[in-house]
């Protein structure tokens, strides 16, 4: 029998495959540094395009609440024009009505009656006056009374001074519709 030594062979395919297990660890190694350097920046591309989307809604917000106070602003606004445009037209609409009201103190006022001072206050008129009979004050508030232009006289107090009697009388001021002016 021939002596052949395989050893040699044995050696060199032992370090070939240890050569090849080296470069197949270090290629291993290499594409898994890869992968995750690959992986980690499509995360961050992510993050950053979220980021960029966070940015974009927090500016879009807040324009809408800048906006939105600019509204309320408005409806503000509105609403104190409307108030005034309120107190104007009640102004407008009793205008005529003041006028109104002493035009028709003067035509109930009886014969024998004379009106010392007239004030108003709000919605009513307080009158202060003289009349040579008692009914003759009974007859102005009964006048009054049948006036469209006001409501139930209060008489305060009757008084004799000189020889006529002194009155105080309170009457509210009505403001009658359409129909019953006309």
């Amino acid at each position: 029998m021939a002596k052949i030594n395989l050893r040699a062979w044995r050696e060199e395919l032992a370090a070939e495959r240890q050569k090849q297990f080296v470069v197949n660890i270090v290629a291993a190694i290499f594409l898994a540094a890869a992968v995750v350097f690959l992986i980690g920046f499509y995360i961050d591309m992510q993050a950053d395009r979220q980021k960029d989307r966070n940015d974009f809604l927090k500016s879009e917000i807040a324009q809408l609440d800048f906006q939105l106070k600019e509204i309320k602003e408005l409806k503000n606004q509105r609403a104190r024009l409307l108030d005034r445009l309120n107190a104007i037209q009640d102004l407008q609409g009793t205008r005529p009505l003041i006028v109104r009201s002493f035009d028709e103190m003067v035509r109930v006022l009886p014969d024998g009656v004379y009106y010392s001072s007239l004030s108003r206050n709000g919605s009513t008129i307080t009158l202060q006056g003289r009349a040579e009979k008692s009914d003759d004050v009974s007859n102005l508030m009964r006048q009054i009374y049948a006036s469209i232009w006001f409501g139930e006289p209060n008489l305060s107090t009757v008084a004799n001074d000189a020889g006529m009697k002194k009155f105080n009388l309170s009457v509210p001021v009505l403001k009658p519709s359409l129909e019953e002016v006309n």
